[in-house]
This record gives structure tokens, C-alpha cells and sequence, in this order.
């Protein structure tokens, strides 16, 4: 049945139609940890007066898992010759499942489409797996490779993720594309309509790495740039040994601007160090806000007992319930509307460059 909110607008030109019309069938594949997001995918598509196309659900698909472990993936629907978008949130805080289940899953899912005779298979994974392994130090290997090379050899034409850890690891593969969304403009808008765009507002990038996502928030929110140098000790992992700040943050309302917020160690210091150099309100916004082992008790705490920060603004990138929602501090702003625009194009043949910028 035709969606009819997808009905293109009626000064649309037959021949622009044509030409924007999608060159391939589309067909959205749900992993069990990646379901949510990709029903959330499918409305902004419904929803969408961008090009015409047929009701968009997840296909029928069957997960199944054994008293082993080991995983099978069965697709129910033909797939021959469409264009294929698996979704999967690799790091699922409201499962028991880890990250090496949800990366096996997927990859039994891309093998799964490559066999259905897929005319092409995109990976939808918000997290890169192993993102932050990307280079070696000392007789290490590089597991992000590893993670991504699985994906090409299951099947897998394109990866889109969010916010990628390093950039670098776009360039580790032949025949794997890596298509890194950016959630920066999004929290930028978040931000002026939500007030916190004031005259004495300042950007902080909380280490050297993470200057160029600060530069961009500067350039656009009008404002000043201060950098965090840290230092961790990689003999343990999640530990810093020195953080130092360059700038001066004395009575500046403060936002900090990260890819992920993981343990939450790095923000934390980070805090303290801006307290300490008289700061007054902080606020923080990260595209992909894991708290893991359940570290937002830890910031609960922060938040009432020491008045550490006022605000952190996440994205459903990684998907929380309640458990988190639940608290004042926190906020989340929808990464969906983003995939779901690149999806479209890329379905379509059109120009990602704008959407990735």
C-alpha cells in the first residue's frame, strides 16, 4: 500500500522524479539490538517528501542464537537484487548481550544478504566496533581493522557510522566504504534553541585529539576555544595520569565536546579541572553516550553531591530507556533523522558530501 506521506509534492517535475527515483529496491534488515533504531530509521523515511517509495519496515528476519552461543541468521523475504541496510547497535546496554554477540550477529546477517543475492549491502552501525584500537603501541594488534575487514569479508559494501572514534579508520579497507556521519550540527542547534548560547559561553575540547571537533563547534557557535592536554597511562586501562588546560575558562559557562562518553573518566577530570580554574556552569554533548558499566550512578552522584556539571547531551545512537532518561542532567536528541537522510541518497545515487559534512 502507498505511504501517502511519501507522495512526492506536486510541483516535483516527472523528469526530476525519474531521475531522484530509487535505482534499486530498498529493504531494511533489524538485528535484534539494532531493532529500535531501525524502526526509528523507517518513520523519518515514511515520513519523508524527499523521493517516492513503498511503506519501509524492517523484513522478516529470524536471529536465531544457540545453547552455545553461536549465532545463525535467517532472512524470511526475497532480496534479490536490493539495495540492503542492516541495522545493528553493536554496544546494547539494555541486553546482556556484548559487543563481540552483536558484532558476530551482523556479520552473520551481511553473509545472510550476500547469499539472498543483494544488489548491495550497507552496514548501519552508529558504533564502529573497536573504533578506539586503531593504531599500535607496541606488539598490539589493530582491532578496529580486524572489526571492519569481518564486515568486508561477511559481505558488506558500505559501513555508515556516527562520529567515528578516528577518522583514519576510513582509509583501512579496499572494499569497505566507511561513511561517518556527523552528530555536531545537531547538538549546534540543540544548543542555541535550547538557551545555552550566551555571551560568555566557551567551547572545551577535552584533549588534543577531539581540537578539530572543538574548532568546529567554535567556528559555529561564535565563540572561544580552550584544549585539555591528557595524558593517560595505557599500562591500565580507562586511567589518566595528568590533564592540563590551555586557556583561560574563569568565569565562562563551559561545553565540552566529545565523540563518546565511555566510562566517563576523562569527562569527569575534566570537570574537576575546569571547577578548579573557576568555571561556572558546564555542560557536556557527546554523539554517543555508553555509560558503561552503568557509570551514570557515578555521574548522579557528581551531579547532586558536588554540583560537578548542570547538563549532558547524548543522542539515541546508543539506546538507553529510562534507566537513564530518568535523570534531570541528561538529555538526548534523535541520530535517526540523520541515517535516514544518507539512506535515502544513497538509495537514490545522489551526493552524500552535504549530509557528511
Amino acid at each position: 500500500m502507498k505511504n501517502k506521506l511519501a507522495t512526492p509534492p506536486e510541483n516535483l517535475s516527472e523528469e526530476k522524479i525519474a531521475l531522484e527515483a530509487p535505482k534499486h529496491p530498498l529493504k531494511i534488515i533489524a538485528l535484534n539490538s539494532g531493532r529500535a533504531f531501525a524502526q526509528k530509521i523507517c518513520h523519518h523515511l515514511n515520513n519523508s517528501h524527499d523521493y517516492p517509495v513503498e511503506h519501509i519496515a524492517p523484513i522478516k528476519t529470524e536471529e536465531v542464537e544457540f545453547a552455545n552461543g553461536e549465532i545463525k541468521f535467517v532472512i524470511h523475504e526475497s532480496i534479490r537484487g536490493a539495495d540492503v541496510y542492516i541495522v545493528q547497535l553493536i554496544d546494547d546496554p539494555l541486553t546482556q548481550k556484548s559487543v563481540n554477540d552483536n558484532l558476530i550477529a551482523l556479520a552473520s546477517a551481511i553473509n545472510a544478504a550476500y547469499y539472498s543475492d543483494a544488489h548491495s549491502i550497507t552496514a548501519v552501525i552508529p558504533q564502529f566496533p573497536y573504533s578506539r584500537q586503531d593504531k599500535r603501541k607496541g606488539r598490539e594488534s589493530i582491532t578496529a581493522r580486524v572489526a571492519g575487514e569481518l564486515l568486508q569479508n561477511s559481505g558488506a559494501n558500505c559501513a555508515l557510522t556516527l562520529d567515528i572514534h578516528s577518522e583514519a579508520i576510513e582509509g583501512f579497507f579496499l572494499n569497505l566504504k566507511v561513511e561517518n556521519i556527523h552528530m555536531g550540527k545537531t547538538l549546534i542547534e540543540y544548543v542555541k534553541s535550547s538557551g545555552l548560547q550566551k555571551n560568555n559561553l566557551m567551547i572545551v575540547a577535552p584533549d588534543v585529539n577531539s581540537a578539530k571537533r572543538g574548532v568546529f563547534f567554535a567556528k559555529n557557535l561564535k565563540t572561544d576555544l580552550a584544549i585539555i592536554d591528557k595524558v593517560r597511562n595505557y599500562s591500565q586501562p580507562s586511567t589518566i595520569s595528568n590533564m592540563h588546560l590551555i586557556g583561560d575558562v574563569s568565569g565562562r559557562d563551559i561545553l565540552i565536546c566529545d565523540d563518546m562518553l565511555a566510562t566517563g573518566s576523562t569527562l569527569l577530570a575534566a570537570c574537576r579541572l575546569l571547577k578548579k580554574h573557576d568555571a561556572k556552569n558546564i555542560y557536556a554533548a557527546v554523539a554517543l553516550p555508553f555509560f558503561s558499566r552503568k557509570v551514570y550512578k557515578v555521574f548522579n552522584t557528581a551531579y547532586q553531591e558536588e554540583n560537578l556539571f548542570n547538563k549532558i547531551i547524548g543522542s539515541n545512537a546508543v539506546w538507553w530507556d529510562d534507566e537513564l532518561r530518568q535523570f534531570p542532567w541528561y538529555h538526548t536528541l534523535d541520530a535517526t533523522d540523520l541515517f535516514a537522510k544518507v539512506i535515502a541518497h544513497l538509495n537514490k545515487n545522489l551526493s552524500v558530501s552535504e549530509l557528511l559534512e
